[in-house]
């Protein structure tokens, strides 16, 4: 019995020793990040039987295991990669936002103080000092694009570099969890025990790796993690790891796209919208959905501006009696050759009309040739697809005109950015005052000797005559600066016209108050109550110099709907743009502090089972000292009993 005594309180001590050693573990690692508090497993020896039944022998440690809970650490994986997304897109918006609500580097200021100076000249048109300011404030309304535009180019740049920063911390972390796999499985393959600490350090990676990019764990029978991204490719399979790799888009070279290095060195371009969580997520959400909307929709009013100036103004007349020429310069979508393309094809897009400017819907698009005659069209904002199965069409698709050289093969595709580089290519034209076109081509008198109280209005240019020698510059019709006559007949009910270029007599035409007359490439209302005989004339104007008409005309753009398919004018486009950064700011500002709440509750609930806690451990100190004490008592007990029985036979 003694023996067996000695034996049990020799346990006795291993356990308590056992559990003082791994309790400092516990205290030690306090502070070390990822680190899943530990206990000892406990079990009781196989008994020994006696005569007088089974005698216990002591305790055994089985193990030393973790309070880890897979559940709640799976939950704070995925609470943390969304809030890193959260993170990376909020950090990112905010510099939009700031740019854009700044009311001093804004665009609504230049818009104002811009047409402030065309009003200006339509109440001075002989004025050079007010000609002169007009230029210098489209001007400074184009570099205030430019300037907004190469802020979000750096934005664009930013990302890219961050891009390739996430992703060489993705690959250096799927290599460090690889090699914690190999070591994991060594370990426990060894004595068949967890490797606590080593399992500790791997979560730990995983954690930070979620962070970059949200992944899918698969725990193996062995021990290992298997890592999947996207729709699944493979990024830790054991102890091997796949490569990411930041390359350049081959839709947009301005862009880098995440790409997936194959076992055999191929590349294969991963589906970016898959790509999701972490850092790495956000920053393909922000660029892909937010910085290319701005420049986009930014874009649009630079060329609404630019587009329907240039067609108000060469409608009319600058002070030396010449035709008005294009205030800015004309941008043309862009369109973009994918490199992957194997045929010979060149597309160009084009805005023909000046209702195209209203119907830009600011998204990008994708062209694809399908082969024979057959294209597919898809609008990116909205994934709207236009199917075309012969050829494509002479009319313009939400504005653009799309127009295939031969030498596609079947596959190619081309991305087609209307408005995405307007604001950076805006600039006026015009450095002569004396070229800007403030009067009207023609003007309209009414007889001194008119009897009735019949009124006519301004002549202006009608916008598409069909006589024009140059369509894209229509008051250049063949008969725009002819006088013609209108006569009103007896009873004044109706009228005649001449002199339409051809000197021919019309017959007479129903006279209704306040309806368009239109001849020539100009346009006029008439109103009132014209006595029998009256006339009106519309003829050249001689006297462009005093004229500020076409300027009025200029002026009335800025409150006019020109764009969003005649819904919204130049500001009220750019107002959209600001509250729609504003509203998609604030939203991410409340989701990401929620998420981060949310992220710090689960963390929480976690640590209270897999956190070391100091007084519970300071507990467990004391019971393992005593228990320690116990046990060594217990020897001494044994030890005092086999004295005694040694000593019986001196």
């Amino acid at each position: 019995m003694p023996a067996s005594i000695f034996g049990s309180g020799l346990s006795g001590l291993n356990a308590a020793q056992m559990g003082l050693a791994t309790t400092e573990h516990n205290i030690a690692n306090l502070n070390t990040p990822g680190y899943t508090r530990q206990r000892t497993e406990q079990a009781a020896r196989v008994p020994e039987f006696y005569y007088s039944g089974y005698i216990g022998k002591g305790v055994d440690i089985q193990t030393v295991k973790r309070v880890y809970s897979e559940f709640l650490d799976r939950q704070v994986l995925q609470e943390q990669t969304v809030a890193s997304q959260l993170d990376s897109h909020y950090a990112q918006i905010r510099q939009i936002d700031n740019m854009l609500a700044d009311p001093n580097s804004g665009m609504a200021p230049a818009i104002q103080e811009f047409f402030s100076a065309v009003n200006n000249v339509s109440n001075s048109p002989e004025s050079d000092a007010t000609r002169q300011a007009l230029i210098n404030a489209g001007n400074a309304l184009a570099s205030r694009f430019q300037a907004m535009h190469q802020r979000l180019d750096e934005l664009s740049n930013g990302v890219n570099s961050q891009i390739t920063n996430s992703v060489t911390n993705i690959n250096s972390f799927a290599k460090q969890i690889a090699t914690l796999n190999h070591n994991i499985v060594v370990a426990e393959a060894a004595n068949g025990k967890p490797a606590n600490d080593l399992r500790d350090q791997r979560d730990q990676l995983v954690r930070d790796l979620n962070k970059q990019i949200r992944t899918t764990v698969v725990q193996q029978s062995d021990g290992s993690f298997n890592l999947f991204v996207g729709t699944g490719q493979s990024l830790v399979v054991g102890n091997t790891t796949h490569v990411l790799k930041a390359v350049q888009s081959p839709a947009d070279p301005s862009k880098l796209d995440i790409a997936y290095i194959n076992p055999d060195s191929t590349t294969n371009i991963l589906q970016q919208n898959a790509i999701q969580g972490g850092e790495l997520g956000g920053l393909l959400e922000f660029r892909d959905k937010t910085l290319t909307k701005t420049q986009n929709a930014l874009g649009r009013v630079a060329m609404g501006i630019a587009g329907s100036f240039n067609e108000q103004h060469k409608f009319g007349l600058d002070m030396n009696g010449e035709l008005g020429v294009d205030f800015f310069n004309r941008q043309e979508p862009e369109v973009i050759e994918n490199s992957f393309n194997k045929g010979k094809a060149t597309v160009t897009a084009s805005i023909a009309e000046a209702e195209d400017y209203s119907s830009l819907s600011g998204s990008d698009y994708e062209l694809k040739y399908n082969g024979g005659t057959s294209y597919t069209l898809t609008r990116l904002a909205d994934n709207k697809v236009f199917e075309f199965p012969d050829c494509l069409p002479s009319a313009p698709i939400d504005g653009i005109t799309l127009s295939v050289s031969d030498g596609a093969v079947a596959g190619d595709r081309f991305k087609i950015r209307p408005t995405a580089n307007a604001s950076r290519d805006i600039e006026v034209k015009i450095s002569d005052p004396a070229k800007i076109a403030a009067a009207q081509p023609v003007r309209s008198i009414a007889s001194l000797k008119n009897m009735g109280s019949g009124k006519i209005s301004d002549a202006t240019v009608a916008r598409y005559p069909t006589t024009a020698i140059d369509p894209t510059h229509p008051a250049t019709d063949a008969y725009l600066q002819h006088p013609v006559l209108i006569t009103f007949n007896d009873p004044p009910d109706s009228y005649n016209v001449s002199g339409l270029g051809i000197d021919a007599q019309e017959e007479p035409i129903a006279y209704t108050p306040g309806e368009e007359i239109s001849y020539n490439g100009w346009k006029v209302k008439i109103t009132g109550k014209p006595a029998a005989g009256d006339t009106f004339m519309v003829s050249a104007n001689t006297n462009a110099t005093a004229d500020g008409r076409n300027a009025l005309q200029l002026a009335s753009l800025q409150t006019a709907n020109t764009l969003a398919g005649g819904t919204t004018s130049y500001q009220g486009a750019y107002s959209q743009i600001v509250s729609d950064i504003g509203n998609k700011t604030r939203e991410l500002e409340v989701t990401s502090k929620a998420q981060s709440s949310m992220v710090e509750q689960t963390e929480q609930t976690q640590q209270s089972i897999s956190g070391v806690n100091m007084d519970e451990e300071a507990a467990n100190l004391m019971r393992y000292q005593r228990a320690y004490q116990a046990s060594g008592k217990a020897l001494q007990v044994a030890n005092t009993m086999f004295d005694t029985i040694l000593g019986i036979g001196r």
